[in-house]
């Protein structure tokens, strides 16, 4: 019987990372992964979203595939503004899942305190330096535990904000 060699997928790492295309390519890895493995809630967190690659085709798929029953997806931002801008395919799946997914902004934050994260049960990614792009990744329990903790402390100061569904007259 001729079997076809599957590749393992690398699970996600453990270290600092340093620049934006790097930051963009563990974004994109974590949203694959939380797909593939079924996370059960996620938290991104960032003033606009403005460098993430939320609009790529990859990353709609990725969560298109994490959606399902019994998920939870947190939004925090400072606004909404560049999502409703930049990334439409996201505009668009959180349009189709807004029954998972709840969007909070805290509009007074300043955007180099708010976090830029995306936090998981199992593993987290933090954005120190946003304006370099480095910060770290992993799974360390200490890290994920003081990472919740401030998003915990956030998600207090903040109000519902981007909507789903506009009503209009």
């Amino acid at each position: 019987m001729d079997e076809q060699a599957v590749e393992p997928v690398p699970a996600l790492p453990s270290r600092r990372f340093e620049g934006r295309e790097e930051f963009r390519q563990l974004v994109r890895d974590a949203l694959a992964c939380a797909a593939r493995e079924g996370w059960r809630e996620i938290i991104l967190t960032d003033a606009s979203f403005d460098d993430w690659p939320l609009g790529e085709r990859a990353v709609a798929d990725a969560l298109q595939d994490w959606s399902a029953s019994g998920r939870k997806c947190t939004l925090l931002a400072k606004n909404y503004d560049t999502v409703l801008r930049k990334h439409a395919r996201f505009v668009t799946w959180r349009r189709t899942w807004s029954h998972i997914i709840e969007a909070r902004a805290v509009a007074s934050a300043d955007v180099l305190d708010l976090p830029s994260s995306i936090w998981s049960p199992g593993w987290v990614l933090e954005r120190l330096d946003i304006e370099r792009s480095n910060g770290w990744c992993g799974d360390e329990p200490q890290r994920r535990l003081l990472l919740r903790e401030t998003l915990n402390e956030w998600l207090l100061k903040s109000s519902p904000a981007f909507p789903a569904h506009t009503l209009g007259l």
